[in-house]
């Protein structure tokens, strides 16, 4: 007659497991940001698409405004204009899609700054 053999780390699960070790990964913005450029990978047209009209709705009509109103010098508009020019480009040229997401964040957050500044 068979008989089954069985080891010992089968028969007791919870010393087997109670000896390894949890393994801690480190929280990561840049990682996190990373996979999620990767998961976009598809919609890379859509994305460049977005940026050029987010910023020539939000983005263009800013140093105008700072300029004609607050008296911002005319290196608010050179910004502007570069860190436009400069998205066109990275879509254009077939750039990683986390460079053209980088540019959209720091486009986004200097402006902010700007406004901020200049306003308050």
């Amino acid at each position: 007659m068979n008989t089954i053999e069985l080891e010992p780390s089968v028969l007791e699960p919870a010393v087997s497991l109670a000896k390894t070790k949890a393994v801690e990964k480190p929280f990561s913005i840049l990682k996190r940001f990373e996979e999620f450029a990767e998961s976009q990978k598809d919609k890379r047209l859509a994305w460049f698409m977005i940026s050029l009209l987010a910023q020539s709705v939000l983005v263009l009509p800013v140093p105008a405004a700072l300029m004609y109103y607050f008296n911002a010098p005319i290196w608010v508009l050179a910004i502007t204009v570069s860190l436009f020019f400069a998205n066109i480009v990275a879509g254009m040229s077939g750039s990683k899609i986390s460079v053209l997401m980088a540019l959209i964040a720091i486009t986004t957050v200097v402006h902010i700054a700007m406004i901020m500044t200049f306003v308050l």
